[in-house]
C-alpha cells in the first residue's frame, strides 16, 4: 500500500520504496519542500512484484530505494520516471541497463559511509585478533582462563583487501598506518595505489593473507567470488571479513571451510540470504555476525538521506545529477 502525502499528480510523485531509519522527516523536508509529492511504502522492503505494482499505481517521476529491488518491470511501469536514486552505494538491486535504455538516471551515494564501513571491518579484525568477543563470552559464562589465549599481533599479519575503491582504501590505510599491518590489495580497475599498499593478483592475495577483507561490489563477475576453490587458496587459519555484499560468498562453502578448520573464523556484516541466518553460522563462536549495519551511524545516515533526496530534486528540476552511475 502506498501512502499518499499530497495531492495526486503523477509527474510530481516521488516514490520511496523502503527505508532503514525511524522517521521520514529529512525526506519530507527536502522532497516536499521542493514542491514534489512524497509517496512511501513500508519501511521493510517489499517483494519485487509489489514494488512494480507500487510504481504502476503511483506513476512516479522518481524512485528512492534502499534495499527493495527495482526491476526492469518496475522501471517500465512508469512513463514519467526520470531517476532511480539508491539510498546506498551498491546498485545490484536496480536494473541499471533497463533504466539506461529508457533514459532514466541511476544515482547512488558513493562516499557517505567510508569511515563507518572501514571502521566496522577493522573492528571485526580486532575482535578476532584480540579475542574480544570470545573472552567476553567466556568470562560471562564464569570461565576465567587467560592461559587459553591464542591471540595475534596485528602488526605482524598480512591483510588482503579485495576491492580497492574508496572504502577499500580507507580500510587499507587504517590497517597499515594505524596498526602497522602489512597490506596488499586486489582490484582489476586499480592502478598502483601508494607505497604502503601493494597491488597483487587475487590468487596471490588469498595465498599471502592472514586476513581477507571483501570490499568488492556484487556483479555477475563477483558472485561467489569466495567459493570452495578460492577458499582452498587461502592460508590455513586465515580470517575472512565481508562488509560488502552477501552474494560475494558461497555460504555453504564457507561453512565447510570453518567446520574443517581451514579458516579460523569469519566476520560477516552481510549474508547471502539475509535476513535469514544459516544455523551453521549462527551457532559458531568463531563467526562474528552483524545485521548489515556497517554503513550506519547518525552522521552517515543523515548524509545519505540528504544526498539521495537532493539528487532527486536536482533531476526533477531539469539538472544533471552529481553522482550518476549511467549515461542517458
Amino acid at each position: 500500500m502506498v501512502e499518499r502525502t499530497a495531492r495526486d499528480s503523477p509527474a510530481q510523485n516521488v516514490l520511496l520504496t523502503d527505508y532503514a531509519w525511524p522517521d521520514l522527516e529529512v525526506e519530507r523536508r527536502i522532497i516536499e519542500g521542493a514542491g514534489f509529492r512524497l509517496l512511501t511504502g513500508a519501511s521493510a522492503p517489499a517483494v519485487a512484484e509489489t514494488i512494480t505494482q507500487m510504481v504502476r499505481d503511483s506513476a512516479p517521476a522518481a524512485i528512492l530505494t534502499c534495499w527493495a529491488e527495482v526491476t526492469a518491470d518496475a522501471i517500465a511501469a512508469s512513463s514519467n520516471l526520470r531517476i532511480v536514486a539508491r539510498l546506498g552505494i551498491g546498485l545490484d538491486n536496480i536494473a541499471v541497463d533497463e533504466a539506461t535504455r529508457r533514459g532514466v538516471w541511476v544515482t547512488n551515494v558513493p562516499s557517505y559511509c567510508l569511515e563507518e564501513v572501514s571502521d566496522h571491518a577493522v573492528g571485526m579484525i580486532l575482535s578476532w585478533s584480540r579475542g574480544l568477543l570470545h573472552f567476553d563470552r567466556e568470562v560471562k559464562a564464569g570461565r576465567w582462563q587467560p592461559a587459553s589465549a591464542r591471540l595475534r599481533r596485528l602488526s605482524a599479519l598480512t591483510c588482503g583487501v579485495v576491492g580497492y575503491g574508496r572504502i577499500g582504501r580507507r580500510t587499507a590505510h587504517k590497517l597499515s598506518s594505524g596498526f602497522g599491518a602489512r597490506v596488499i590489495a586486489h582490484d582489476p580497475l586499480a592502478q598502483q595505489p601508494d607505497p604502503l599498499v601493494e597491488l597483487v593478483s587475487f590468487e596471490e592475495l588469498l595465498a599471502r593473507s592472514d586476513i581477507v577483507v571483501l570490499h568488492a561490489p556484487l556483479t555477475a563477475q563477483t558472485k561467489y567470488l569466495i567459493n570452495r576453490d578460492t577458499l582452498a587458496l587461502m592460508r590455513p587459519g586465515a580470517f575472512l571479513v565481508n562488509v560488502s555484499r552477501g552474494g560475494l560468498v558461497d555460504t555453504d562453502a564457507l561453512i565447510e571451510a570453518l567446520q574443517a578448520g581451514h579458516l579460523s573464523g569469519a566476520g560477516l556484516d552481510v549474508l547471502e540470504n539475509e535476513p535469514v541466518v544459516a544455523p551453521a553460522l549462527a551457532s559458531r563462536p568463531d563467526v562474528i555476525l552483524t545485521p548489515h549495519v556497517a554503513f550506519s551511524s547518525d552522521a552517515s545516515l543523515m548524509e545519505l538521506r540528504h544526498s539521495a533526496c537532493e539528487e532527486v530534486v536536482r533531476v526533477l528540476r531539469g539538472e544533471r545529477p552529481h553522482e550518476a552511475r549511467n549515461s542517458v
